[in-house]
């Protein structure tokens, strides 16, 4: 048997604040991403919802709400959340129905309508959660915890305010290209110095938005790929959904406080870059093989440890790849060819299925003025609260 599953269809809604209900979003991305692959919703077998926490959806039921929008037809459904990790848990789940023989053809869809301003806890006290416990005793929100990044890189790697600069410039002048982004207007090292400080170090424009947005994607096995007379689709050949080692000593979202390497020995690798190291040994591939990557841009010095956690560099060089112009357009490995979350902003539970809608759209050439050339492997990667890894590998 296996392990491909392939990607027949890929659809957005464009990434905006649409005041309409991330319903509306989902189903959009669905129904395009249904054209994309020539298939009617009466042919899904399944539908694996990503789901929100907003909305007015207290049971957070994403997989049936877009059933529902789409109409009943008897779909298998599932619904996932995992924080900014839903979409690719999403994806985990289809593809293991598929592989089960389950269903020939999944329909995965993710979309969110966000609050405007930064995220915060849900309601109520629960002092068992690192993440509200962040929030209520420490007072540290997303961006403080994006500013103390960046200033433990500036620390021990001599990162510096003009490199995260850099990220953003770079990434602004490709969501200027990207319909589907909300932001699209390009930007100089400059503009970034001249937007207000939110969180020491870093200013307004090194930090990603909230947005609402939806995206989809179509999954199926190899033999209806072929059935349908794909012969060349475009395959998810690895995802990766592994969960942090213990002891913990690098701070990292939401845990504040470490775990003691006192009683035992420090993990080989942080959580993100353990991540990745999955994604390839499932893949059986490497950061070499890579032809683009999309990753999880929170703040523009999070994309620099991107780059040295999917090992294409080594530690405390990712702001030299960026100078070198190596994850640039033109440079070895493309980073966020998409104009990343620093274009689009946070749709949380689309985010990681837009990477692979990106990704996608790369394999297949057809990715209009961002195009990578003779892109034959891409890599998403991101991760959500709580200890949930994503990272996709696709193949063509």
């Amino acid at each position: 048997m296996t392990g491909d599953v392939a990607v027949l269809g890929a659809g957005m809604h464009p990434w905006g604040k649409w005041g309409r209900s991330f319903v509306e979003y989902g189903a959009a991305a669905a129904r395009a991403a249904l054209a994309d692959a020539g298939l009617d919703w009466r042919q899904v077998g399944s539908i694996v919802g990503a789901d929100t926490v907003r909305g007015g959806y207290p049971g957070y039921v994403a997989g049936a709400t877009f059933a529902r929008a789409l109409g009943w037809q008897g779909a298998r459904v599932t619904s996932v959340y995992a924080a900014c990790a839903s979409g690719a848990q999403a994806v985990y789940s289809a593809r293991a129905q598929i592989l089960a023989g389950l269903a020939d053809v999944v329909l995965v869809v993710g979309a969110d309508a966000a609050p405007k301003g930064f995220f915060r806890p849900a309601g109520g006290d629960r002092p068992d959660d690192p993440d509200w416990l962040r929030f209520r005793v420490l007072g540290a929100t997303n961006p403080t915890y994006f500013g103390l990044y960046a200033r433990r890189r500036m620390a021990v790697h001599g990162d510096t305010l003009e490199d995260f600069a850099q990220v953003k410039v770079k990434n602004a002048a490709l969501g200027a290209l990207n319909p589907n982004a909300r932001y699209r207007k390009r930007v100089t090292a400059e503009d970034v110095a001249a937007s207000p400080v939110v969180a020491d170090p870093l200013r307004l424009l090194d930090i990603c938005a909230t947005s609402d947005g939806g995206a989809a994607l179509v999954l199926s096995s190899m033999e209806f790929a072929r059935r349908q007379g794909v012969d060349r689709p475009v395959r998810i050949r690895a995802v990766s959904t592994v969960t942090p080692h213990y002891p913990n000593t690098v701070l990292d979202l939401p845990d504040i406080a470490t775990d003691s390497a006192a009683a035992a020995e420090c993990a080989t690798e942080p959580f993100r870059a353990s991540i990745a190291r999955a994604a390839y040994e499932e893949a059986g591939t490497g950061p070499e093989d890579l032809s683009v990557a999309e990753v999880y841009d929170l703040s523009t010095a999070l994309e620099l440890q991107w780059y040295e956690d999917l090992g294409l560099c080594g530690a405390g060089e990712g702001a030299k790849l960026l100078r070198d112009g190596v994850t640039a357009p033109g440079g070895r490995i493309p980073v966020n060819v998409s104009g990343g979350l620093a274009s689009f902003g946070e749709a949380v539970p689309a985010q990681a299925i837009a990477q692979i809608c990106e990704v996608t759209w790369q394999l297949r050439g057809h990715a209009g003025d961002r195009q990578v050339a003779a892109a034959r492997v891409g890599i998403t990667a991101n991760q959500g609260l709580f200890g949930h890894g994503s990272a996709v590998i696709a193949v063509r």
